[in-house]
């Protein structure tokens, strides 16, 4: 396990000293005799990234393990090998928010609640949407949280859901939407993106696209918006959050509900979970937002305080009018997702954006520079594509495993009968150097043959 390290602040030195009854650290020190100390400095080499001293020290380590680092990994489809900072990981593990439960109770609660609001305005600002909640469970509750706010809104159950959601999350939402009745439509894909040509005329009550979406193509969104201006439904839009460092919110781009997995803002892989359901919506929407919202207030004293608001649209003040029966979040990955937004700021996630695409580019065109491996797609994509290739594409998954590569993910399921099904999905980072994509393609290079 990697030990975190933060070091002191110039006001926590100063107040260390105070307690100690010491001016300075010079005194602090002055009982080591001269004789011992370091005389002259210390003669360092140039300083490093963390992500760059993490390398290094994993190249050390197999020097004394018969196995060494874990695979590299071109996987995503919804969950990425994005760089977690120490920083967050010791923020995130303090003991207050790790043991900290439902903030019913604002007066012993306020530092959990302000960091709900602080990822609320975070989350609201990376969307380009007025109105966030405090998260819900994932990506997929998301999703089915948005539909349900949109039939509700518009009082029709059509959904015109594009092939390009993820399929997972396309389950989820079958699944949910057995009870209420929604009518599930689905648009095809056309080289990547959705064919808006295929709904009928009918009036709907939500359209849903994914930007980028599952074969991290991106989509049209301006069709998207007309499609649901002419059907009268509700524009919801997939998004991936690293792609709102470089490219337009989906708020920007006509949304009226954003749904999202907050996976890449500083949570790991952990075999699956658990994750993060991004949200957020228009202000008039504000009234069937599902889950938590905390809200800024003062109190009686005129302070500054935070407290869970417009509770009397939760299901269990409004019953059978509710359109939702989630009533909490996830602190700890929403408070987690908020320290690495914090952290890496407008700058660094456009950084982190541009650095997964730059690897995204680099890669493909070295993937479809082998012999017998196609595009799937023609659209243009973020960090995400598909290949075709001349060998199944578990087998190729299963070769590059044993040249220590985790290669990507078999599109099969929810594209059964189309010409995605047997591609693979690779996926890059801004962790993916150009000596791992390089030595992936030609272990790729081998495995088809």
């Amino acid at each position: 396990m990697r030990a975190p390290f933060v070091p002191h602040t110039e006001a926590e030195v100063a107040e260390m000293l105070t307690f100690l009854g010491l001016a300075s650290l010079d005194e602090l020190f002055a009982t080591v005799p001269a004789a011992v100390r370091l005389a002259g400095g210390l003669s360092l080499p140039d300083h490093m990234s963390e992500a760059d001293v993490t390398d290094r020290l994993f190249e050390l380590g197999e020097r004394n393990k018969p196995v060494g680092r874990s695979l590299v990994c071109f996987a995503g489809a919804g969950a990425y090998d994005h760089e977690v900072p120490a920083v967050v990981r010791s923020l995130a593990s303090r003991s207050e928010f790790v043991t900290a439960y439902t903030p019913y109770q604002p007066e012993v609660s306020q530092g959990v609640l302000q960091a709900i609001f602080e990822y609320q305005t975070m989350v609201a600002r990376l969307s380009g949407l007025e109105i966030a909640n405090g998260s819900l469970y994932d990506g997929a509750a998301s999703l089915m949280e948005g539909v349900n706010l949109a039939v509700a809104a518009t009082g029709n159950s059509r959904v015109l859901l594009s092939a390009g959601v993820n399929p997972r999350w396309r389950e989820v939402l079958a699944t949910f939407s057995h009870g209420p009745g929604h009518e599930i439509v689905e648009l095809p894909l056309v080289q990547g993106r959705t064919d808006f040509s295929a709904a009928a005329g009918e009036p709907a009550g939500a359209v849903v696209v994914g930007f980028p979406n599952f074969l991290g193509c991106l989509d049209d969104m301006a069709g998207a918006r007309q499609l649901a201006d002419a059907t009268g439904a509700r524009l919801v839009v997939c998004y991936d959050p690293v792609a709102s460092g470089l490219l337009k919110s989906p708020g920007s781009l006509g949304a009226d509900v954003a749904v999202g997995e907050g996976q890449p803002l500083g949570v790991a892989l952990s075999f699956g979970g658990p994750y993060l359901g991004l949200f957020s919506c228009r202000s008039r929407d504000v009234r069937r937002l599902p889950g938590r919202l905390v809200g800024e207030t003062l109190d009686s004293e005129g302070t500054l305080s935070y407290v869970t608001t417009l509770r009397a649209r939760e299901q269990d003040i409004r019953r059978e009018k509710a359109s939702s029966n989630v009533c909490t979040n996830q602190t700890l990955m929403a408070v987690t997702a908020a320290i690495q937004l914090g952290w890496l700021g407008p700058a660094g996630l456009r950084e982190v954006a541009l650095g997964s695409a730059r690897a995204a580019r680099y890669a493909r065109e070295a993937l479809l520079g082998i012999e017998g491996v196609e595009a799937a797609t023609e659209a243009a994509t973020f960090r995400e594509f598909a290949l075709r290739l001349p060998v199944e594409a578990e087998v190729a998954i299963e070769r590059l495993a044993e040249e220590g590569y985790l290669a990507g993910v078999s599109v099969r399921e929810g594209y059964e009968g189309t010409d995605l099904e047997g591609t693979l999905l690779v996926a890059t980072t801004e962790r993916r150097t150009r000596q791992e994509i390089d030595g992936f393609a030609a272990s790729l290079e081998k495995a088809v043959r």
